[in-house]
């Protein structure tokens, strides 16, 4: 089957309005561009991750409706308006070819190599270097495939720091990337937390097609009895503002002697994250790529 596109160029103030009747109205689905990419006109829209965007539009915005190929279109922007209560706006028709869309999807994802040894391989690849560390990791719902510099930083640290016969915590443990890493370091025993249903269900699949034994739990559960309480290692990836209210929790999580690594932090946040743990453990900056950081602290030993 193919597909045809609807392309309607509209003010910011009807973008939003027009995108929720267009779906009404029997579009297949609606996505919002800037009219002015490519130009000195074009901006940003979203801040910092982690923070909600305080506009769903841009000045010139696009508005773009896939719908089936032989829709009545004039009739589905007609209806869309008149629920906007606007006049029917120009549009312009753009074929959709049909394509393996799997195959399309799966072309974007290469093996990702991470650090001196780690590769990150979807399932529809060889590894480059089967005698690597290697992780067979789909994209998918739960943050963490290796391809962001937190992520990154964090199994760097581990690599350089091997946790061979310790206990590790993944707090905020997405995907259970981290987790995955530690346990084929060497680590005896590995736990990971995550708030989401999903993520813990994506993580548990992701260990068990790595063959890693990994407990992964949701806060709640994690905090009941029957499980450790502290860890030689906890690395928490998430971002700055959790990271500071839950200094005291993570901090209590780290074994005597142990090291807490955190990440989710940009380098202008360092020393605002770093002052919010300073009552536990005195942290600083390990490394730093495109902007992101990684801190890195020892508890004090027995």
């Amino acid at each position: 089957m193919s597909w045809t596109e609807i392309v309607i160029e509209v003010a910011r103030d009807h973008a939003e309005a027009l995108s929720d009747a267009l779906m009404e109205a029997g579009a297949l689905s609606v996505s919002v561009e800037d009219a002015d990419e490519g130009t000195d006109a074009e901006r940003p829209l979203f801040g910092e991750p982690g923070m909600e965007p305080t506009e769903t539009a841009w000045d010139h915005s696009r508005v773009v409706a896939l719908s089936e190929l032989d829709a009545d279109h004039a009739a589905i922007v007609n209806e869309a308006a008149a629920a906007c209560s606007i006049e029917p706006p120009r549009f312009i028709l753009r074929p959709v070819a049909e394509q393996d869309w799997v195959r399309l999807t799966q072309s974007q994802f290469e093996p990702i190599h991470i650090g001196k040894n780690i590769w990150v391989v979807p399932s529809w690849h060889d590894a480059p270097d089967p005698n690597g560390l290697v992780l067979e990791l789909d994209p998918g719902l739960a943050f963490g495939t290796g391809s962001h510099p937190t992520t990154r930083l964090c199994m760097e640290w581990l690599e350089s720091h091997p946790p061979q016969g310790a206990s590790v915590l993944d707090y905020g443990c997405g995907s259970g990337i981290l987790a995955l890493v530690a346990k084929k370091l060497g680590a005896a025993t590995v736990y990971g937390v995550d708030i989401d249903p999903q993520a813990i269900e994506s993580a548990r699949y992701n260990s068990e097609r790595n063959h890693c034994e990994i407990e992964y739990h949701l806060p709640e559960e994690f905090a009941g009895a029957g499980h450790p309480q502290t860890f030689d290692v906890v690395v928490a990836n998430i971002l700055s503002s959790p990271l500071k209210l839950m200094a005291p929790m993570l901090s209590s999580r780290v074994a005597p002697g142990g090291m807490l690594v955190l990440s989710g932090i940009l380098a202008r946040q360092a020393d605002e994250v770093a002052a919010a743990y300073a009552p536990f453990i005195s942290m600083s900056v390990w490394a730093e790529h495109e902007g992101w950081i990684v801190l890195a602290g020892r508890a004090a030993g027995h």
